[in-house]
């Protein structure tokens, strides 16, 4: 019974702090883009619980994603929020699910034989697969407004380098650098409450 209340304690910590850093991504940026540090805590759920675990916590991304789209918080989810409603829900559902359900699958299998190995595989993987779903809606649901955003430049050059590009490059370098040195002290203060 305490190990199903300290998961329990441990998600609803990671659960606000999911939720809080989602939060200050909207106000804290490095030029034009938001510094998102939400998908460490999706990682380090799912290499400590699994995917079940990032997945819900995918999700919690994935709401707070879209309630900043339609309150306007969001100014580019806005913009895709008045365009279609539906579409964008489905977008950021799907793409935080799945970034925390794919990593936490890999990283914990892997995990259990190198903990740091696993952390690294997650890192990586949580926002390859939330851009990776992004770009799919982008072309399938939101097409027109890419094409409007492109501005006559190339659409697929658009959106890949403009767009997406160095905002996957800063989350990525976030995640490779932070997840793994956050479950470095993790591990160290688990070991050190046990002794």
């Amino acid at each position: 019974m305490k190990t199903k209340s300290s998961k329990v304690a441990v998600l609803a910590i990671f659960t606000a702090v999911t939720v809080v850093l989602q939060i200050i991504s909207y106000f804290v940026k490095i030029g034009t883009f938001n510094l998102s540090l939400v998908l460490i805590p999706i990682v380090l759920i799912g290499v400590m619980y699994g995917p079940k675990y990032s997945g819900y916590l995918g999700l919690v991304f994935g709401i707070i994603t879209y309630l900043a789209a339609m309150v306007g918080v969001d100014l580019g989810g806005n913009v895709l929020f008045n365009v279609s409603p539906l579409i964008l829900l489905a977008l950021c559902l799907t793409k935080g699910f799945l970034c925390g359900f794919v990593s936490g699958l890999l990283s914990n299998k892997i995990a259990r034989k190198n903990i740091t190995l696993g952390t690294v595989v997650g890192a990586l993987t949580a926002p390859i697969v939330n851009t990776g779903v992004f770009l799919i809606f982008a072309f399938l649901g939101f097409n027109d407004v890419m094409y409007q955003w492109a501005n006559g430049t190339n659409i697929l050059v658009y959106v890949i380098i403009g767009l997406v590009g160095i905002n996957f490059v800063i989350e990525l370098l976030i995640n490779i650098i932070f997840s793994p040195s956050i479950m470095r002290v993790i591990k160290a203060t688990k070991r050190y409450t046990n002794s």
